[in-house]
């Protein structure tokens, strides 16, 4: 048994112009990742699970208004709220998954609820909303995800103004990877998509191998950008089995699906944490709201 642990955190990549953050709204941002970081890790800490960690920090996360997740996620088209997520054990390659909810408050919970306790990974729409009733969840309002600035920048994408705005309103996601101290890793993704999207379009958050990864002895990968290029590439699923079969070092294999999903036009970054609990996030865009910390002392919270 080993007791390094390790948790990184991620809330979103994008164009966030320097310029246009200016030092309170950044301070709120560390704030945000802040929190969720110390709260995964506080569990690795006291022996807990890197499945609970990761289910924490992204719960967090999705909570708070400034990320594209729960609470403060990106509208579709119609101004509605469409929530996808995924959580992956790497001990048993367990995963489950939830796309396309309107009326679940933390998506990251149903998403771990369908890897548990139904025979399924992914369920969608109506489906999703029907089985968290079963399981007791308290449904919310769509109303409830909405806020000003999310109005805001869909009005503005529909006027055809460029939302290069304060957060990557486009492309942000919500996500976490672990390591524990019994040597188990877990990912966990939450997004509300793109703004302006159309209703019914799924990113690569739920897909399991495309957005969220996780394999024991190997890697755990959480993705965020432009969700269409990720699912072509099978991004998380690239990157891991890169290191498994290649013998990449986990840095070498996410700089290699950076460079592909380059190649196709699409950019973003992610987040990843090896079998020794090293974590790595890296990114091809302006910015990565990202977290890392570890047993060894290494603490570090970062936009550009």
């Amino acid at each position: 048994m080993s007791s390094t642990y390790a948790i990184a955190v991620h809330g979103g990549a994008g164009a966030v112009p320097r310029a246009a953050l200016t030092p309170e709204r950044e301070a709120r941002y560390r704030e945000g990742l802040e929190r969720a970081l110390d709260a995964g890790y506080a569990l690795l800490e006291g022996g807990g699970s890197s499945l609970d960690a990761v289910t924490t920090a992204v719960r967090i996360l999705e909570d708070d208004p400034l990320f594209n997740a729960g609470h403060g996620a990106a509208l579709t088209r119609d101004g509605a709220a469409e929530l996808d997520a995924a959580i992956m054990d790497g001990r048993q390659l367990r995963a489950g998954a939830v796309a396309s909810v309107r009326h679940v408050r933390n998506p990251i919970e149903l998403a771990r609820r369908v890897m548990e306790k139904s025979r399924h990974v992914l369920l969608v729409g109506a489906g999703a909303e029907e089985f968290a009733l079963e399981e007791k969840f308290q449904l919310v309002p769509n109303l409830y995800f909405r806020t000003a600035e999310r109005v805001e920048q869909l009005e503005a994408e529909q006027r055809g103004a460029r939302v290069s705005d304060l957060v990557p309103s486009t492309r942000g996601t919500v996500g976490a990877v672990a390591r524990d101290t019994a040597g188990n890793l877990a990912a966990a993704t939450s997004t509300g998509g793109m703004t302006n999207k159309r209703p019914g379009r799924v990113g690569d958050s739920p897909i399991i191998g495309a957005g969220t990864y996780a394999k024991n002895g190997v890697c755990a990968v959480s993705a965020t950008g432009h969700g269409e290029y990720f699912i072509r590439a099978v991004a998380a699923h690239h990157v891991c089995t890169a290191v498994e079969y290649r013998g990449l070092s986990l840095e070498q294999a996410v700089r290699e699906v950076l460079q592909v999903l380059s190649g196709m036009g699409g950019d973003g970054g992610l987040i990843a944490v090896d079998r020794d609990g090293v974590p790595v996030m890296q990114f091809s865009t302006d910015g990565m709201f990202r977290g890392a910390r570890d047993a060894g002392g290494r603490r570090e919270i970062a936009v550009y």
